[in-house]
């Protein structure tokens, strides 16, 4: 019985000092940018960054840069290639020379739109390339996103946002993560709003809770692009 009773108390151990090296346990955030830029009738340029933290203002977890090329195709589909720099420190505790993994993707997205009452469905679908260096290692990854997002005006300034991500791993294990998230949002302007959410991360062998801050920005820069070919002829 001794035994037996060493041995609950044994895992029950490991089980605590995997979730602490993981970070499992504390209240991680999120702030991120969001851009839209037009630059011509159809076309868009991507722009994104994130700092993502194990804490909510401190213990750096991940920074991810993204961008590319959207060619709307109507105002309810939109087609995206882009690319990724991602920067991971994969463990909650810091040591002595750690070595941040180092991640170049390249991505491409299709966007459909459509409107129920007064909700606003958008549902994204992203394939992903992952060209991964863990400093000893390399490796190449893909993967398959499903997102589908629910936006609900509740006034002109006030809005509720919220989305299920599926991530399918194209090799080895099928499940990679999801991510249900939840939030305020207020627009500040025509064109930006920001967004005060929860997400809730859940792999196959940790949940992650983080606050996110997020703020969009969205401008029409045709205006500068024309001055700027008036310029040169």
């Amino acid at each position: 019985m001794r035994k037996v009773f060493s041995l609950l108390v044994l895992l029950t151990a490991i089980i605590q000092m995997n979730a602490q090296q993981a970070g499992e346990n504390e209240l991680g955030a999120w702030y991120m940018y969001f851009g839209t830029n037009k630059i011509a009738e159809r076309f868009s340029i991507h722009t994104e960054a994130q700092f993502r933290f194990y804490e909510t203002t401190r213990n750096f977890n991940q920074l991810l840069l993204r961008t590319g090329l959207n060619y709307h195709i109507n105002p309810s589909a939109i087609a995206t290639a882009g690319y990724g720099y991602i920067s991971t420190d994969g463990t909650f505790l810091e040591f002595p020379g750690e070595r941040n993994s180092k991640e170049h993707r390249i991505f491409e997205q299709f966007i459909l739109k459509n409107k129920v009452w007064e909700l606003l469905f958008e549902h994204r679908y992203r394939l992903e390339q992952r060209f991964l260096d863990f400093g000893t290692r390399t490796e190449t990854q893909h993967r398959a996103r499903y997102r589908i997002q629910v936006t609900l005006p509740l006034t002109d300034t006030f809005f509720l946002n919220f989305y299920d991500e599926l991530f399918i791993n194209l090799q080895d294990d099928l499940f990679g993560q999801n991510r249900l998230y939840g939030a305020l949002g207020i627009h500040i302007t025509e064109n930006s709003s920001v967004q005060f959410g929860y997400l809730r991360n859940q792999f196959s062998n940790a949940v992650f809770d983080r606050l996110q801050i997020g703020f969009f920005y969205n401008p029409d820069l045709r205006g500068v692009f024309k001055k700027k070919k008036n310029i040169s002829n």
